[in-house]
């Protein structure tokens, strides 16, 4: 299988339960919620994307032939030492290209492996992490792992099936958009009103991370 990759570069994680662990973040070009391109934003399932994933022509990114080779450039990444290896995979979607073979070849380096997903396919079991972000509208078939995280507002959204979902934390996120204040106010009401949720806010663009 040949793995196409966005974009691939060191930072902190910046969001969610692992924010501001040392994490090289993969992001696999592709989704099944949006083209990516503009033109078809407003009939998308998920309109409020805020990252690039078209493409394989961003920092680090590229087509990788081989699982060993895409898991040679995230050690490539992370640099020397072998304490605490993190790998966050994301996207796009990341499960429509991540498979045995890649969870394998990152794991015989070392690392721990995170992923971010809508939840509409099914984690691989070999994941160590898993974040799962539902869009309203689509049908998320991943209902356990170790962090929801919900962007808000978003109507039409269940959070009382959310609610009944096996994951160990519940985090509610404030949608990045021209309403951005808004809708700090209203996670902060909604993580208030609901005691199982925690805020999480969108620190590495506070700090100008990537």
């Amino acid at each position: 299988m040949t793995y196409s990759v966005k974009e691939m570069f060191l930072t902190l994680q910046g969001e969610g339960v692992n924010a501001g662990a040392r994490a090289v973040f993969v992001r696999f070009a592709g989704c099944n919620l949006w083209t990516g391109r503009e033109q078809d934003r407003a009939s998308a399932i998920c309109q409020f994307c805020d990252t690039e994933f078209v493409g394989t022509d961003g920092l680090g990114g590229g087509k990788f032939a081989t699982a060993n080779a895409l898991a040679d450039a995230v050690l490539g990444f992370w640099g020397e030492g072998a304490e605490k290896r993190f790998v966050v995979l994301t996207g796009g979607e990341p499960m429509l290209q991540v498979d045995d073979a890649l969870v394998e070849a990152l794991h015989a380096r070392g690392f721990r492996i995170a992923i971010e997903s809508n939840g509409t396919i099914a984690a691989h079991p070999g994941i160590d992490w898993v974040c799962i972000s539902p869009k309203a509208g689509s049908e998320v078939v991943q209902r356990a792992g170790d962090e929801l995280k919900l962007v808000w507002p978003q109507p039409g959204t269940d959070v009382e099936a959310i609610e009944g979902w096996d994951f160990a934390n519940f985090l509610i996120q404030p949608m990045d958009s021209v309403a951005a204040q808004e809708n700090i106010e209203a996670a902060i009401a909604f993580a208030m009103a609901r005691p199982k949720w925690r805020l999480t806010l969108q620190t590495h663009k506070m700090l100008g991370l990537r």
